[in-house]
This record gives structure tokens, sequence and C-alpha cells, in this order.
């Protein structure tokens, strides 16, 4: 007898569905597993013998075939223990038995029988959806996930047998209660994050402060220099805290992005606020990029609607910084493999972070310089400059009067900057809205003239500064986008000069040799 269950191999951004298909024929006992699965596939078949005779079954004393359909893609991880398991109990006729497509399976099993969470749930959901499937078993750790949809009858399972069970419910065709009909679909299956850290906490740097603020609001990607312990790993931390919650489909991208790479939570929901990640210099290009043996999402595209900060940057590896180059321009990252491409989105908004010499004393007031001109030059160079000119923000970050230090916080200010952001974030989604982008920082550069027009006098303003800089052309547009950003946080519908010339302050650092320190 033939049995197929649906699943589902976490590959890419969408996956791809899998029909665990299971035919038991006489001959020699003995399970062939066929379809191109990896090692921890090949093991399942020990698992899924133990975990049924365990559960109170019968494994079947035959010669049994698990074709793993398409065979084109390669099988990885545990997620198929489950459904393979089921589909033994069909073919042996002990459940069952089910039309094919009439639900989806996924989950690992432990020797005992018990179901173990597994990654990409939410991702199967989605492709069972488009596939025309309305149930789906998950493990039990999985379902506030897999319910973040708000679509679907997503059944949480704990255990093989209580699995049986449910498939012959479903294969009679009892009309089974909605799982989550008591949860608001838009609601369910989300989470509270902590409250991120508070730029009231930051003394002082009332330039850096409004940086943060223009950063926040446009999306512009940021580059933070200074000498150790003047603040800069403070201030990006609290940049967060300045962002507006996830809209609804954005926060699905990015919590199918952390299920996809295995670091979501079990019993995690929706991820509401935007992510935040800060990778180790050590990381390896895998890491920040993805790829590797198992082709998992990496820190760039895990920062997907969110923060990729980059903290001593120079101590990263240049084939890792060179790479960050097309994510940063196209918001997106292909890794080509023999046989195979995959590809993640990676809309992230970029900070860096790093001392102006090699010795961090470089403009310290009573501190001196031991760095040649030539060290300096080679330091600043470990960025690159093609991936520094498209950082838009550049701000000098000096170390603060201890008297400064002494004052009182002002406790409100992190909630009034957060105010002005959300409401430059509505204009820009207002305005954006049906052109494919929604931040000022995405805006392409042949929709800059039509976006971002200037009067005479600010095209004057801009024209002088841009022959006393010798700036790029890109640079030329990013100046552009930040005059729009501030003059959003403004409630202004055009640009203005003091909006071109504070844009032009905000970006003069780091494109020239000597010019990394406020003169």
């Amino acid at each position: 007898m033939l049995a197929i269950v649906s699943s589902h191999a976490p590959v890419g951004f969408d996956g791809e569905m899998v029909s665990v298909e299971v035919d038991i024929r006489r001959g020699l006992p003995g399970v062939d597993l066929v379809g191109l699965p990896d090692n921890a596939v090949r093991e399942s078949r020990e698992r899924v013998r133990v975990a049924i005779r365990n559960s109170a079954f019968e494994f079947p004393i035959d010669r049994i075939l698990v074709s793993l359909a398409p065979a084109a893609i390669r099988k990885e991880g545990a997620s198929f223990d489950l459904p393979i398991a089921l589909g033994i109990l069909a073919a042996s006729g002990q459940v069952g038995p089910m039309p094919a497509g009439r639900i989806m399976v996924v989950g690992e099993l432990t020797l005992s029988g018990s179901v173990r969470p597994v990654r990409g749930a939410l991702s199967a959901v989605a492709a069972g959806l488009a596939a025309g499937i309305g149930d789906f078993m998950v493990p039990a750790e999985n379902v506030d996930e897999a319910r973040a949809l708000g679509a679907g009858r997503i059944h949480g399972i704990v255990s093989l047998g209580e699995a049986a069970r449910l498939y012959n419910r479903i294969a009679a065709g009892e009309d089974l209660p909605q799982p989550d009909a008591t949860a608001d679909s838009r609601t369910a299956g989300t989470r509270d994050d902590p409250s991120p850290e508070d730029i009231a906490d930051i003394r002082g740097h009332s330039m850096l402060k409004r940086a943060l603020e223009i950063a926040a609001a446009g999306r512009h990607h940021l580059l933070l220099f200074g000498p150790p312990g003047s603040g800069k790993t403070m201030a990006a931390r609290r940049l967060p805290g300045l962002l507006p919650v996830l809209e609804r489909e954005e926060a699905l991208e990015v919590t199918r992005l952390h299920s996809l790479a295995g670091v979501l939570s079990p019993g995690s929901g929706l991820i509401r606020r935007p992510p935040v990640r800060m990778p180790h210099h050590s990381a390896s290009s895998e890491g920040i990029l993805g790829g590797g043996r198992l082709l998992r999402p990496g820190e760039a595209s895990l920062a997907h609607h969110g923060i990729l900060f980059l903290d001593e940057a120079p101590e990263f590896g240049s084939m890792v910084l060179q790479g960050l180059r097309e994510p940063v321009e196209e918001g997106r990252v292909t890794i080509a493999r023999a046989g195979s491409t995959v590809t993640w989105p990676a809309q992230f908004q970029l900070v860096l972070s790093f001392n102006p010499c090699p010795c961090g004393n470089l403009g310290r007031s009573g501190r001196v310089c031991a760095c040649s001109p030539v060290e300096i030059h080679r330091y600043w160079r470990r960025m690159g400059g093609a991936l520094l000119d498209r950082v838009e923000l550049r701000v000098p970050v000096e170390p603060v009067a201890a008297a400064r230090m002494c004052e009182a916080p002002l406790r409100d200010e992190g909630r009034r900057i957060a105010a002005r952001v959300a409401e430059a974030a509505a204009v820009q989604r207002r305005r954006h809205a049906g052109r494919g982008f929604t931040w000022n920082a995405r805006i392409p550069a042949g929709m800059v003239d039509e976006i971002c027009p200037i009067d005479e006098p600010g095209r004057l303003a801009l024209l002088d500064a841009a022959e006393r800089m010798a700036i790029s052309s890109r640079a030329f547009h990013a100046v552009l986008r930040i005059a729009r950003t501030i003059a959003d946080l403004e409630g202004s519908p055009d640009i203005r000069e003091q909006h071109l010339l504070e844009a032009v302050e905000h970006r003069k650092y780091g494109d020239g040799d000597f010019r990394w320190i406020r003169e």
C-alpha cells in the first residue's frame, strides 16, 4: 500500500514542498530512504523505528521504501521524522488512509515518541497554504510561530501517538474545531519584546542624537567614529529604541527568516520590533552573509527590516565587509552553489563604529596619537571605499566633559524623538506606497529628482558643497535623501536650503584623506 504525506524542506526563503511517499512490499525487512537525504535524514530510519514501537504501534516486518520527492532537492535536518513515521503507519494500515495534499506534517521524533521543535515552521505553513493545504501538524513548541499567519488549522503535537490519533480523525473527515479559534488572527502568535534602551541615557552629544534621529526616520546607514569610551557603542545600542514597530507583513518576513535560521526561541511568536544583530568581528563570511553546508540565512538576513551593527568594523574580514556591498545596495543576499541558488531578503540598516586611528587617540584632547598618516590611511581603507561610499551619515563622536556626565537625563527626550520618527515614517509610507520601497534611504537614483525636488537657493548650496567636498554621484544622491528625511521630520513637504546644509554636515566626513576629525 502506498501512503503520501506532505512535508516541507526549509531551503531558501520560501522553502520547498516535499512529498514523503512510503511503499511497503514483501521482502527482507529493512528501510530504504531515497531522495537526496543528508546524514540526519538517513538516521531517521532508526529513530522512527524505535519511536513507532515505543508509541504502542507495530513496525512492519517487510521491505519499506521511503521516497522524498522531488528527488533533485537535498533534504536536510530531522523535520522529516514525523511525516515518515505517519507514512509508515498509513502504509501499514495502522492509521488513515489520507488523501495526498490534505495535511502537512513537520517534526522531529525522540526515541520515546515525543515530538521536538524544528526550524522553518512558519515557512512550512506559508508554503502549504499556497498549495491549498488547510491542516498542519507542527511540534507544540512551534505552534505560536506557525499561527502567526492567522490562516490554516494549526495542530500542536507533543507525541507520535497524539499525531496518529489526529491523523485518523482528519482522515475520517471529522469537522475539527479551529485550534486557535479564540484568538484574533491578526495578533495570534505575537510576542512582547523587551523595551529597548533609551536615548535619554546619552548625555550631551547633541549632534550625535540628531544623527540618530535622522538615521531612524529614514533608515539611513550610519557611521560612528571616535576615541574609545566616547559613547559610540552606547549610541548604536539606543538607535533601535527610536524605530517604530514593524508592520504585519514586515513582522512575518522577519519571523520567517529567524525561524529558517533556527534562532527563534521555542514558544516565540511574531517578532514585532525591528531586529538588531551585533555579530562579533571574528564572524565568517558565511556567518554574516549566509550559506555554509546547510545554506542558512546569515546575520545580514536576520537583520532584515532592522539593524546590523558592526562594532570595531575594521576588525572584520575584508571579504565580509566587501560582501556587504550588494546587500546594502540591493536589499537581498544571493548564495550560488553548484546546482542551486538561494536568495534571502536583507533590507537592513547598517551601523558601523570604530576608532579614528589604530591607537584611538586621534583628535582626543590631552592624548597624543602615535599613528603615522600612512597608518591612519591604511586603517580607514580596511573598510573599502565602495562600502563607505554607501554609508550616508558619518558622525564624529567626541568624549563628553565630566560636567555634562553629571547632568540629570531628560527622561522624556527619547519619547519625543521617537514620536517625531514615527510621524516621519508614516509620511514616507504614504508617499512611497506602491513604489516597491518604504524608506527614504531606499529611494532609487532614478526617482531622486521626483521625490527630492529642491529650489534654486538649495541647488546653489548643494553645488557649492559638492564642489568643495568632491563628492561622488552616489554621495550627491545620498545628501538629497538625507535632506528629504530632515524635511519629513520637520513636517515640510519641500526640501529647503537649511535641510540641504544640515544633510551636507552629516555627510562630509570620510570621503577625503584627513577629513575624519571635526575641524
